[in-house]
């Protein structure tokens, strides 16, 4: 498999590459997280079908990044446990590929996601007057659409550009999932030209949502300057605080990951960086969304009490 006149069929996915003992502690470690973000993110989806005073554009639209992050997770948490069972993990070519595609388009559309919610935040806050009428259910699903439709054409291309590349010189992937940059290195063709498309369409991804969340910002701060008590303004402002927490983190390591291509930095550092966004970030928003949102935690606290009085029963 390591000739240069043989075509690779199959990946094998090297991990961590730590002591058997840290390899076990890791994998209880990732387990635990699996599950609290299972059981966190598909809680804010019940919770959110479930409570009529959450039956809002701005919940809509947060079920759905609940559902994007526990489809996210799943693409690559059980392989990640799955490698560090094993030490190595052997993967085919085809779903080493199919991997890569579903990790890019729930990426991408979480991107586009974030984006919508920040243009839903300011027409609530900049015109409330107008909200029902311009988030109706047919304008929620088309925003909800054009994200999926913008992610799958993102995948799709850096899906095409990444494995239409020649692997003839190594199988041996030096990561604990198939991501862009290990890949690259295992390329025995000139992987310039698809670089440059692969690293341009994530440019326009990044880019253009955080533009919208950026532009859609400005509008809400310059609306909460404009109020004159500084409780309305504290009101105001604690709408939007979750999702400007879950922009931060999510967008801070994808444009560390991303758009910095491949100057230096080591793998070693690309996996730590990568268990943050596709391990902690997934399990982290509904936290950040429960523990900073008042109308979320009145919800829960309806959910406990109607258990209690059912265990009281």
């Amino acid at each position: 498999m390591a000739a240069n006149s043989t075509m690779v069929t199959e990946f094998v996915l090297m991990g961590f590459q730590l002591r058997p003992e840290l390899q076990m502690g890791l994998f209880f470690v990732f387990l635990i997280v699996y599950l609290f973000t299972i059981v966190g993110n598909l809680g804010m989806i019940l919770l959110v079908q479930s409570d009529t005073y959450l039956q809002t554009p701005m919940y809509f639209f947060l079920s759905h990044l609940s559902f994007l992050d526990i489809c996210y997770s799943t693409v690559i948490i059980p392989q990640l446990l799955k490698t560090l069972g094993a030490e190595k993990t052997v993967i085919t070519f085809e779903c080493c590929a199919t991997q890569f595609f579903f990790f890019t388009l729930y990426a991408s559309t979480e991107c586009f996601l974030l984006a919508v919610m920040a243009y839903d935040r300011y027409v609530a806050v900049c015109n409330p007057l107008l909200y029902t009428t311009a988030m109706t259910p047919a304008i929620r699903l088309r925003l909800l659409a054009g994200a999926y439709a913008g992610a799958m054409v993102n995948a799709v291309i850096r899906t095409g550009c990444t494995f239409s590349l020649s692997f003839c010189n190594s199988n041996y992937v030096d990561f604990f999932f198939c991501d862009l940059p290990p890949l690259l290195r295992l390329a025995c063709s000139d992987t310039k030209p698809r670089e440059q498309v692969i690293y341009l369409l994530a440019f326009i991804v990044i880019t253009a949502s955080t533009s919208v969340i950026l532009i859609s910002y400005l509008f809400i701060i310059r609306a909460i300057l404009r109020i004159r008590t500084a409780g309305g303004k504290a009101k105001t402002f604690s709408t939007c605080a979750s999702h400007i927490t879950a922009v931060a983190i999510f967008f801070g390591t994808l444009i560390f990951m991303y758009l910095k291509g491949n100057m230096g930095t080591s793998l070693g550092e690309d996996k730590i960086v990568s268990v943050f966004y596709t391990v902690i970030i997934p399990m982290l928003n509904p936290m950040v969304y429960s523990l900073r949102n008042k109308e979320v935690k009145g919800a829960l606290k309806k959910v406990f009490k109607k258990m209690k009085i059912s265990q009281e029963e």
